[in-house]
């Protein structure tokens, strides 16, 4: 039965419960080991929450609470099931995927970031996705070496 002959309510939670699914990055999904295992742990989160959501009486709020952990765990499992898990950085003498990198901006701040997979960065954690400008402009570059981020040069001063 269509939900336009059933009371307001049920055509508002009807609506609720068919949340988009987040968008998926078209860039190869790669990871670090944390980041796998963090993908991991936001999956059984979200099927936890799914599964303490079933057991709510009130249909109308069991898919108000299903709605969101449904689609997060939808998500998760594409991103596990393409995570392609990166090794660890050969070497500190150029920046790669997994580098943690210092740099000097042109005002004189100096700023570290580690460069990760795009579900674990977190600029505010020090971490950045490698299709970030600033990642894609340093990943190859050396110590000592210049460029130009968004009109700003900065300069790499540390890789470990």
């Amino acid at each position: 039965m269509s939900v336009a002959f059933t009371k307001e309510e049920s055509a508002e939670t009807a609506a609720e419960t068919m949340l988009p699914d987040r968008p998926v990055s078209p860039h190869p999904n790669l990871v670090t080991e944390a980041g796998l295992k963090a993908l991991e742990d936001q999956l059984h989160q979200a099927q936890a929450a799914y599964e303490a959501a079933q057991a709510i009486e009130d249909v109308n709020e069991r898919r108000r609470e299903q709605a969101l952990p449904l689609r997060d765990a939808r998500y998760f499992s594409t991103r596990l099931r393409t995570a392609q898990v990166m090794p660890p950085p050969a070497s500190t003498n150029t920046i790669a995927f997994g580098s943690t990198v210092t740099f000097e901006r042109g005002d004189g701040r100096v700023q570290t970031y580690r460069i990760v997979g795009e579900d674990e960065a977190d600029p505010k954690q020090g971490m950045i996705s490698y299709v970030s400008p600033v990642a894609q402009r340093l990943m190859g570059k050396a110590v000592g070496d210049v460029v130009d981020v968004q009109g700003q040069e900065i300069e790499i001063v540390k890789i470990v």
